[in-house]
């Protein structure tokens, strides 16, 4: 009997052992995937360049006791390419980083700060040199955003013929938004080389208004001659400014320039008489 009671008193310790015992165990180990954020921040988007190209760092770790062979794909927005590595073995207890280089998209497509997911997945083929028949797979996720590109482009339009000392031309400047974000012109600066030659009109109304993506522009730009202006060739330039990237600590600048004829003013026919 008093066997019976002691072993009853045993199996009774061990039911009650038996929980405490099982979550005392250590987490068996295994291996993981993860990316390298901007500011290593998950909510932090990395940022394509003005050519269309970003890099990523990512990792894979094994914290098993054999080596594992790792599968990976990729999934990446904006109809971009990519170059990363498509096989991988880690050593037990090892770490490794790689790259994953996104190249090919059109920024200039895309509004500014757009962003969208790209996908890192690494699937478990083998441990050791036994293949795993169990699918066994980590992901990383994060995002792309496309940069604000202020790009203008300016285009000054062609004389229809020579002017006469004394005269005015019209000329027409055309400032066109090729960027991806809503721009305005900064500033205008005219200038030539002929000293009897004013350009100083007509365009400062280019800065008083909003262009959208892929619109544009016009003012007329006034160039007088004097009277007594020489017969020459002038060339007039014109420079414009992005107002956007000046307000984001940046420059943007087009310029155009065409050349203008003057020549002396024609002479009265009663004059050629006497």
């Amino acid at each position: 009997m008093r066997t019976a009671v002691i072993f009853l008193s045993v199996i009774l310790v061990m039911c009650l052992l038996a929980p405490f015992s099982v979550s005392q165990q250590p987490s068996p180990p295994e291996w993981g995937l993860g990316i390298d954020h901007p500011q290593e921040d998950e909510d932090e988007p990395f940022i394509v360049n003005n050519r269309g190209t970003v890099i990523i760092r990512f990792f894979v770790y094994n914290d098993e006791l054999l080596p594992i062979t790792i599968d990976l794909a990729y999934e990446v927005p904006f109809e971009g390419e990519f170059d990363g590595p498509e096989s991988e073995t880690i050593g037990a207890g090892d770490n490794k980083t790689f790259s994953l280089t996104i190249v090919g998209i059109e920024v200039g497509d895309f509004s500014a700060e757009t962003t969208e997911e790209f996908s890192i997945t690494g699937t478990l083929v083998a441990r050791g040199s036994v293949p795993q028949p169990i699918p066994d797979s980590r992901e990383g996720v994060g995002e792309l955003q496309i940069p604000t590109i202020h790009s203008l482009s300016a285009t000054l339009s062609e004389p229809v013929g020579p002017m006469n000392s004394g005269s005015e031309m019209t000329l027409i400047l055309e400032v066109k938004n090729l960027g991806n974000v809503v721009d305005r012109v900064g500033s205008v600066e005219v200038s030539d080389n002929c000293p009897l030659l004013t350009t100083d009109k007509g365009l400062d109304s280019l800065t008083t208004k909003d262009i959208s993506i892929g619109a544009q522009i016009q003012a007329s730009l006034i160039v007088t001659a004097s009277q007594s202006h020489p017969q020459r060739n002038c060339d007039i330039e014109v420079t414009v400014s992005s107002n956007g990237a000046t307000n984001s600590g940046g420059s943007e600048m087009s310029e155009d320039n065409v050349r203008v004829s003057v020549e002396p003013p024609p002479t009265n026919q009663e004059d050629q008489e006497s």
